[in-house]
């Protein structure tokens, strides 16, 4: 999948556990970042800001390949 700006993705657990963003804050990822759809709303480099519209959060920066597209 090509991630790019506008992309409905989610996150991939497997992918966030004992990584570095999950060591440098609280480990316990909120469920709706695996189980409902973000929009991708600017990349840097590997990492995208994505926008989660189902709940009122904050938007999350996330390593590109820690994301899937979501269906």
């Amino acid at each position: 999948m090509a991630i790019k700006k506008g992309s409905f993705v989610r996150a991939i657990r497997e992918k966030l556990d004992n990584s570095v963003e999950a060591k440098a804050s609280d480990s316990r990822f909120p469920p709706y970042i695996f189980e409902t759809k973000g929009e991708i709303q600017e990349i840097r480099d590997e990492y995208a800001l994505i926008k989660f519209g189902e709940v009122p959060t904050p938007n999350i920066w996330l390593r590109v390949d820690q994301l899937e597209e979501f269906k």
